[in-house]
């Protein structure tokens, strides 16, 4: 279940609104806002799309945890679900390469 949205870290792209199958986000302007958190599928696709890593998706998906931003930081658990599955940031062919640039790049 999607739990955190960083302020310090979203660039405010709306890409994480855009990608939700689920409608959970709302666009406002500047950062987006988790609305309708019992409605995530805990999909992990905004995770994924974030390209600042400033979102925080939990396994769990049978309800909030009710963690921090603080306690998501410390734990470096922003990013870490794109982490596991190998995916660093940054363009194909550089020192780090993120399967989904040029999906997000054609987002925008």
């Amino acid at each position: 279940m999607i739990e955190v949205v960083s302020e310090s870290r979203c660039v405010e792209c709306d890409i994480c609104v855009k990608v939700c199958p689920a409608n959970v986000f709302d666009a406002t302007g500047g950062v987006p806002v988790i609305a309708r958190q019992d409605d995530c599928q805990t999909c992990f696709l905004c995770e994924i799309y974030c390209p600042t890593d400033a979102l925080y998706v939990a396994e769990r998906a049978d309800g909030p945890l009710a963690i921090t931003e603080e306690e998501v930081e410390e734990r470096n658990l922003f990013g870490s679900y794109a982490r596991a599955l190998g995916w660093r940031r940054g363009k194909p062919g550089g020192s780090q390469f993120d399967p989904t640039h040029r999906i997000r790049v054609a987002q925008v």
